[in-house]
């Protein structure tokens, strides 16, 4: 049994979801305490513990969305596995599914069915498009939500392909979109006693994750300029956010405001006087003006093509400018802010005689810490979580027996 821990202990949640970012949201509420019980298919279980699996470890997908939960196995297309779903659902204060439009009610796991069952349970669905709109009951996946939802051009460079990334930022911003979401229908839940269905989507948490750019696009009537740098503000406070790759093709982001900013940030790297001798003593001329951003952007390209990323970044944080390395996934997990903060960790896998980096937790609690977990193997705790619904040993065998779990 895992020791209470974190802000959610005590609540309860049941999950009919899989892939990722059907549960994400329920892995982040296990790592905060909460009591996860995901139901999976008998026998195969979810699909994803398939996916990426790399020698002598386990699953990379399934162990990074699901640690921490517990493995029940049911056969809901059986009356008695439904039955069992309920009276779990009769318990729980949170119930998830991300299953195509349609299936969760053909199940018997639909929202209106199981609000009757426990009137105070916060019902999360998670789809592709969302509820409405005219491809409401098609399929979703990332690589959709990416291609709809702007990203691709976000992070796109003149002259290319638009593409989608290789990091599924769709599934991972819907999943934590839904995370706050239950919580706050749980809130309302716990001070009313009436629960209620929240609805989030692929499509909808890709399109929230444009933030201001999409707002500044849709006032402007006109897709944003994309590339290396982001020009902003007017010529009297003008701003940039730009990257430039060093000697050795490492690359690097530094962001300003305002014209005092820009000689500080320029003086510290020894770049002002080159700059000012070719008309760019002050940022602000280039509001406005493609082509000199373009001349200036060159002339950075080749200034600090002089020298090393280390020493530039070091120079500008020096004069306290916001600047930093580009980190490729890999370094990343060994940046030192990262390691420092738990934000990556090590977590101990027995079973494959390792131990291993995993993500850490985002949040860091004075009273109620976060406590991190492995994902289950399949069905392990079916007969922990029958037995606590009222289910005798023999009883559980018999369901066994006959796969109703």
């Amino acid at each position: 049994m895992t020791e209470p821990h974190g802000p959610l202990q005590g609540v309860k949640v049941v999950a009919c979801s899989t892939a990722q970012a059907g549960t994400v949201p329920y892995m982040l509420m296990a790592d905060l305490g909460a009591e996860v019980i995901k139901i999976e298919v008998p026998e195969g279980g979810d699909n994803s513990r398939g996916s990426t699996v790399l020698p002598g470890m386990p699953s990379t997908y399934f162990e990074t969305n699901n640690r921490g939960v517990k493995s029940v196995t049911l056969n809901l297309k059986a009356q008695e596995g439904r039955d069992i779903l309920h009276k779990l659902v009769a318990r729980a204060e949170i119930f998830g599914q991300n299953f195509r439009p349609g299936a969760a009610e053909k199940n018997g796991f639909g929202y209106e069915e199981l609000r009757k069952i426990n009137p105070r349970l916060v019902y999360v669905s998670i789809s592709g498009y969302g509820p409405k709109g005219p491809n409401a009951a098609l399929p979703g996946t990332d690589s959709m939500a990416q291609a709809l939802g702007g990203i691709a051009e976000a992070y796109s460079m003149p002259g290319q392909k638009l593409r989608t990334g290789i990091v599924s930022v769709a599934d991972e911003t819907c999943a934590i979109l839904a995370f706050g979401g239950a919580l706050a229908a749980l809130t309302h839940a716990r001070a009313t006693g009436v629960g209620q269905k929240v609805d989030c989507s692929l499509l909808g948490g890709q399109i929230r994750l444009m933030g201001w750019t999409l707002t500044t696009t849709m006032w402007r009537n006109q897709n944003p300029v994309t590339g290396q740098a982001r020009v902003t503000g007017t010529a009297e406070r003008p701003g940039l956010s730009a990257s430039f790759n060093d000697r050795d093709g490492k690359p690097l982001v530094f962001q300003l405001n305002g014209a005092r900013h820009w000689k500080t940030a320029m003086s510290a790297l020894g770049f002002y006087d080159v700059l000012e001798r070719a008309g760019f003593g002050n940022l602000g001329v280039i509001i406005g003006s493609d082509e000199r951003r373009e001349t200036l952007l060159r002339t950075l390209d080749d200034l600090f093509a002089t020298g090393l990323r280390d020493d530039w970044v070091s120079r500008l944080r020096g004069a306290d400018i916001v600047s930093a390395p580009i980190n490729t996934l890999l370094e990343a997990s060994n940046d030192p802010d990262v390691v420092a903060n738990g934000y990556v960790t090590e977590m101990e896998y027995p079973k494959h005689g390792k131990t291993l980096k995993v993500h850490g937790t985002p949040w860091q609690f004075s009273e109620t810490p976060a406590q991190i977990g492995v994902a289950p193997e399949l069905s392990a705790h079916t007969a922990e979580v029958l037995g606590e619904i009222g289910y005798s040993a023999e009883q559980i065998a018999d369901l066994r027996e006959r796969k109703i779990v």
